[in-house]
């Protein structure tokens, strides 16, 4: 499953000028496949989560607030640009009851595993030969 996630990563010679690179976190349970994005400092409607012909896609953009000082300098420390992720879903996702999620600078995307891909794992013994 964590193989297939990994082709949307672009490399950094990838990143274009005031492109942002989004970090993210990719667990799988019993039942959901979780992708977690810590996006701090984003708000929510500037938040794009699509799924299109198995591709799952993150994007979206940190915009600067402006700031007008009296004084001789400003610096400005924090990063403002646009993010973009993209990862293949494996087939055994149930792309209809997919659901994000965004509190407190995470979000948080599930991806349910259909019935099937649900099953038990079965415990097989090895014996000495």
């Amino acid at each position: 499953v964590f193989s297939d996630f990994n082709r949307g990563v672009p490399a950094l010679s990838e990143f274009r000028k005031g492109m942002m690179a989004l970090k993210v976190n990719v667990a799988e349970t019993d039942k959901a496949v979780e992708v977690t994005a810590e996006i701090p400092g984003v708000d929510s409607k500037d938040i794009d989560v699509q799924l299109k012909d198995g591709v799952l896609t993150i994007k979206g953009e940190k915009k600067e607030e402006k700031d007008e000082k009296q004084k001789d300098y400003h610096v400005v420390e924090r990063s403002y640009g646009m993010f973009e992720r993209s990862f293949t879903v494996p087939t055994e996702v149930d792309a209809g009851k997919v659901e994000a999620a965004f509190d407190k600078g995470v979000l948080k995307v599930t991806l349910p595993k259909l019935p099937a891909a649900q099953a038990k794992v079965q415990k097989i013994e090895v014996k000495p030969a």
